[in-house]
């Protein structure tokens, strides 16, 4: 009994281990994540769905309907009519009435009816809308990707720079720390002034609080992250890329005039102006005639006594087979009107298109200028971390050696800290500007 239980508590023991374990996860992990679990797109993927029960839908209503309807009724008080008997019996007096009912005691039905339709424009022009509707509703979608997409990996990005922030303020604290030993040694050798320790004790408190102020921001870019995921906030992660392997460069450009269809904006618009057209021939087809076939089938019987009503040779078949057609004349010009209206829709869309052209134009030059301009500024910081470095290095070993005064030391470092920073706000700057030249150009994600 105590192996069992020692075998259950072991065994919840590691499945709550498993279940806190950090998942390490790099950006196509995030985006595929997002892709599947962010409730933004569980709601468009459902009105995809919708979209496509639609057509169904529609579909159906192409179909031969058929229904079968039946009854049993006991007339407990028969409907009666007045009647001039002596229109059979000249030998009553005339104008003599009398009761009489037609109507049995007992009767039953039981029928088949199927209607189909023969013809009807709005039927085959709703066809093709539900199916373009469709089409939008899947754009819809896509669309939504796409900003999830950017979304996330923007927080990915921020995140990473987040973690090197951090990790940049734990070597500054370090050398700081280091300074600051090394000073009050020389201090309490005489060899340094109480206020040099001071003078570093204040850098060395000012980065405590800035470290402690960056990890904050750590961790609620994590936690960015993974709402734009869609993830348990309290689900531990780690991200398995690093800046080092961030490539920083310009996507090429087509040379040739750009495919606006690409662009899923773009894309959208033509859809919805395909919609509009749609909405045009449906209400031109409105001047044709509609026509339906009809075919019912059935039986039915009446009796005076509730033992005759279920034999077999007192149903009486019947049957029918026809055509309805409804062919329209005049509506006060109603058709004519909302034609006008869906041409000026046309019209409507095909402005808002060019507009979209020239924004989109507009989009991929900014950015393809600001992303040139943001390389050539990464660079110079880099070179500026290079500096800062070597600098830092021999101001160091100066005042190791006696040359130097700390005051040196700390100015050093200090540019050393800035460049860094500088450094990794320009990658990242770099970074959001890559990823929007591409979601310009309509190659961020292709489903």
């Amino acid at each position: 009994m105590r192996g069992l239980l020692t075998l259950l508590i072991f065994t919840i023991f590691s499945f709550i281990v498993k279940a806190q374990e950090s998942k390490s996860l790099s950006l196509e992990d995030c985006i595929n994540y997002a892709l599947e679990n962010n409730e933004q797109l569980k709601i468009k993927q459902l009105e995809r769905e919708i979209a496509d029960a639609e057509v169904r839908k529609t579909v159906s209503m192409g179909l031969p309907q058929a229904n079968v309807n039946g009854g049993l009724n006991y007339n407990f008080e028969p409907q009666k009519s007045l009647i001039d008997i002596s229109t059979f019996d000249p030998s009553v007096p005339e104008g003599t009435e009398q009761e009489v009912s037609f109507v049995q005691s007992y009767d039953g039905n039981i029928g088949l009816s199927v209607d189909q339709l023969i013809f009807d424009g709005s039927y085959f022009v709703g066809l093709q809308a539900a199916r373009t509707y469709k089409e939008l509703s899947t754009k819809e979608h896509n669309k939504s990707q796409i900003d999830i997409v950017e979304t996330v990996s923007k927080a990915y990005y921020n995140a990473l720079i987040a973690e090197e922030q951090l990790e940049l303020l734990e070597k500054n604290i370090g050398r700081l720390d280091t300074l600051l030993r090394e000073t009050r040694q020389m201090y309490e050798a005489g060899f340094a002034e109480k206020v040099d320790v001071d003078r570093i004790r204040v850098n060395y408190n000012n980065l405590k609080v800035e470290f402690s102020r960056t990890k904050q921001l750590k961790d609620i870019s994590r936690k960015l992250l993974k709402f734009q995921m869609g993830m348990n906030l309290n689900q531990p992660i780690q991200l398995s890329e690093n800046l080092e392997d961030v490539e920083v460069t310009i996507p090429l450009i087509p040379s040739e005039s750009f495919d606006y269809s690409q662009r899923i904006e773009f894309s959208q618009l033509q859809t919805n102006r395909s919609l509009a057209f749609l909405d045009m021939k449906n209400n031109k087809v409105q001047y044709l005639p509609k026509i339906y076939a009809r075919l019912g089938y059935g039986w039915n019987t009446a009796t005076s006594q509730s033992s005759q009503l279920f034999d077999s040779d007192r149903w009486l078949s019947n049957g029918v087979l026809g055509v309805t057609a409804s062919i329209p004349i005049f509506d006060g010009f109603l058709k004519s009107n909302k034609i006008q209206q869906n041409k000026l829709q046309v019209k409507q869309i095909e402005n808002q298109m060019s507009f979209l052209k020239k924004n989109i134009d507009l989009e991929i030059e900014q950015s393809e200028i600001t992303l040139d301009s943001q390389l050539e500024t990464l660079d110079v910081q880099k070179q500026n971390v290079e500096l800062a470095q070597e600098v830092y290095d021999i101001t160091k070993i100066k005042y190791q050696e006696g040359v130097g005064s700390n005051l040196e030391v700390i100015d050093a470092d200090a540019s050393l800290k800035e460049a860094q920073t500088n450094y990794l706000n320009a990658l990242y700057q770099a970074i959001v500007t890559q990823i929007e030249l591409k979601k310009a150009l309509g190659t961020l994600y292709k489903n």
